[in-house]
């Protein structure tokens, strides 16, 4: 096992190393300080994904409505009921009793 003084020797040679210094305070920079950093980056691109996958239930959504709507306009006992289903219409002579 490597005793405390040449752990130490290491250490200090390490950070005596101009290019070491450089690299570790580019990393430092680039993961905490600059603008654009990684958290920043991580948020964005969570983001993204949800954005993503809003977008695609909206579209399924959207295939859905068209579906109904070509259904609707199929004829008009389609109108009709949808009319009475949803909108709870009835005709002149008609009484409506809803049971839920």
């Amino acid at each position: 096992m490597a005793s405390r003084a040449e752990i130490t020797s290491v250490v200090s040679k390490l950070f005596s190393n101009k290019y070491i210094l450089t690299a570790l305070g580019f990393l430092i920079w680039i993961v905490f300080v600059d603008d654009d950093n990684l958290r920043v980056r991580y948020d964005l691109q969570r983001k993204v994904s949800e954005l993503e996958q809003e977008r695609e239930q909206l579209r399924e959504s959207i295939a859905q409505d068209r579906r109904k709507m070509d259904e609707l306009r199929s004829g008009p006992e389609q109108l009709e009921k949808f009319a009475r289903e949803e909108y709870f219409m009835k005709r002149d002579n008609e009484v409506i009793f809803i049971v839920r």
